[in-house]
């Protein structure tokens, strides 16, 4: 009799274990379908930053998780509108300086004039200077930094995929850039509070992290990203993956 209760116990087990399981994967929201496309663009002629490996890494795993086809290069030659159409999304991860040349600048406007978005991470406002179709992109130029340091953030709007996880204030230790060209379109999405660390120099609306639809298609930013750790923080990741997000359309 006890052999028969035992029997009919570890028939059990597994039964209820399958059912839990399937129970919780319906309750989770389904990925999005795999024939969606990231390109991530890393390539750098001017400061390189350590963490661009780091982020390229969390960025993959980002977009595994969310059923997205991911491919990294650092060659400018791949911006032409061929390869370009087999995406919707292209992010310049902390690229510095010129990294495309004129044919290539041109292919990466067809492709954001045909409906494809773009996000930039930390340095990508470090690029282009000389191109200004870019700087509208991209919504502001990098003008100079301090040190790194812990500072406040103000989340300016929380109905963004990007902020909707966060308190009203975020504190985050990061390399805090002041901007320039800062363009008025932008949908400002962070605040850096410029009492709550040393060296601000855009006074009390700077903004660190913003959105808005430009030229047929999506852009996101942000300015953090400097440090290797900050691609280990589940408040930036999450913030990045609502990025990713935005600029797909799925809100």
């Amino acid at each position: 009799m006890v052999k028969l209760l035992t029997s009919h116990r570890l028939m059990f087990i597994p039964a209820l274990f399958i059912f839990l399981v399937c129970c919780k994967s319906s309750a989770q929201e389904p990925p999005i379908q795999n024939d969606i496309r990231m390109l991530v663009f890393t390539k750098t002629n001017g400061y390189r930053h350590q963490s661009i490996e780091q982020g390229v890494r969390a960025l993959g795993k980002l977009a595994e998780a969310e059923g997205i086809f991911m491919e990294h290069t650092e060659d400018s030659l791949q911006f032409n509108p061929e390869k370009l159409a087999q995406f919707q999304l292209v992010v310049f991860l902390s690229t510095t300086q010129d990294v495309l040349g004129t044919e290539q600048e041109q292919a990466f406007e067809g492709f954001i004039r045909n409906g494809g978005s773009f996000m930039g991470i930390h340095a990508a406002t470090d690029t282009e200077y000389n191109w200004p179709w870019y700087g509208e992109l991209v919504g502001a130029y990098f003008k100079s930094h301090p040190s790194q340091q812990q500072a406040k953030l103000q989340v300016v709007k929380k109905d963004h995929p990007s902020t909707r996880h966060l308190e009203d204030t975020w504190e985050h230790f990061d390399e805090w850039y002041n901007f320039k060209e800062i363009q008025p379109g932008i949908q400002v999405l962070l605040n850096l509070d410029e009492g709550s660390y040393e060296g601000g120099e855009n006074g009390t609306e700077h903004p660190i992290a913003w959105f808005r639809e430009f030229d047929g298609g999506r852009m996101f930013y942000t300015g953090l990203g400097h440090t290797s750790e900050a691609f280990d923080n589940p408040l930036f990741l999450e913030h990045l993956k609502g990025g990713i997000l935005y600029c797909l359309g799925v809100n």
